[in-house]
């Protein structure tokens, strides 16, 4: 059976959902990936003034509950950030880009280390954020988003699936022959046809795969500088870019996204510390440089024997 797939705008990129599977399943498995969806945007987005993460800093500091979804995200954003010793913080929220380049962006009002969650249940958590900080998930909240994505939308259809959140990609049940065959590339929206020379397809049969790419997303500061998107938490400043893309595969994605973020922020040092986590990774230097690591597979020569 062949695999079918359907695209859709998501959050300023493209999601998309595969299936191993006929079009009723597709319809059942985006179905199922788009009310999930809804529910993270309400719970944790700080784009939106009705989420609930906008009454969280809003609390000022003030004990305040939360639903299931925003607590779960929030355990794994800080599960995140103990497990690479704050390299991937949550609370890169906090960061303005008004200051010059010369001195740090914001003085912090607290860190990671001084949010206060409560026990997680099925109702929620109790959670005080320190006044002042604000909390940008989304360095770990999409990947989480897809992993489950994928979970719930193989329960809807029995088939194996694939769910991809702008570079953000997990699958569920079984693979098809071959598994799923994935463009690597700086940005998530190109095709084999528009990709540039440095992308590459891999196959995974299982867990998640993530890029990260300082290439593709960038802010501009008042007085017109371009950088990027990607915040150093300990100089707490947008990152120098070394790496122009970080991909990683592992046994989900919110694994995967976390070591592509920390890579990057870690810049000429990533390479030892992905080394370290022993997770196979692809990193693309801004001069061009490939590196391969820890069993990330090298391209197939047409006509060479498998």
């Amino acid at each position: 059976m062949p695999v079918l797939t359907r695209d859709f705008d998501l959050w300023g990129g493209r999601a998309t959902v595969g299936v191993d599977g006929d079009d009723a399943a597709l319809d059942a498995a985006t179905a199922a990936v788009h009310e999930w969806l809804d529910t993270v945007d309400l719970a944790a987005s700080h784009y939106r003034d009705d989420s609930e993460l906008a009454a969280l800093h809003a609390a000022d500091g003030h004990p305040t509950r939360v639903g299931p979804v925003l607590a779960e995200a929030l355990e794994v954003a800080l599960e995140a950030a103990r497990r690479t010793d704050g390299l991937v913080d949550p609370t890169v929220g906090t960061v303005t880009l008004s200051a010059p380049a010369s001195v740090p962006l914001v003085t912090r009002a607290g860190s990671w280390r001084d949010i206060e969650l409560g026990d997680v249940d099925d109702s929620g958590a109790t959670v005080t954020l320190p006044a002042g900080v604000r909390l940008d998930l989304g360095a770990t909240a999409k990947a989480w988003a897809a992993d489950r994505a994928a979970g719930l939308a193989f329960l809807a259809t029995g088939t194996g699936v694939l769910v991809s959140l702008a570079g953000d990609l997990a699958v569920a049940g079984p693979a098809p022959v071959g598994g799923w065959i994935v463009l690597v590339t700086d940005d998530h929206r190109e095709t084999a046809d528009t990709a540039g020379a440095a992308a590459e397809t891999v196959s995974i049969t299982a867990g998640g795969l993530a890029t990260s790419s300082t290439t593709v997303r960038s802010r501009t500061t008042p007085d017109g500088r371009t950088v990027a998107h990607v915040i150093d938490p300990v100089r707490w400043r947008p990152v120098t870019p070394v790496w122009r893309t970080v991909s990683v595969a592992a046994p989900d994605c919110v694994i995967a996204n976390t070591a592509t973020t920390a890579a990057i922020v870690l810049g000429d040092r990533a390479e030892e510390w992905l080394r370290a986590q022993g997770l196979p990774a692809r990193l693309v230097g801004t001069d061009g440089r490939l590196v391969r690591l820890c069993a990330w597979p090298e391209p197939q020569i047409e006509g060479a024997p498998s």
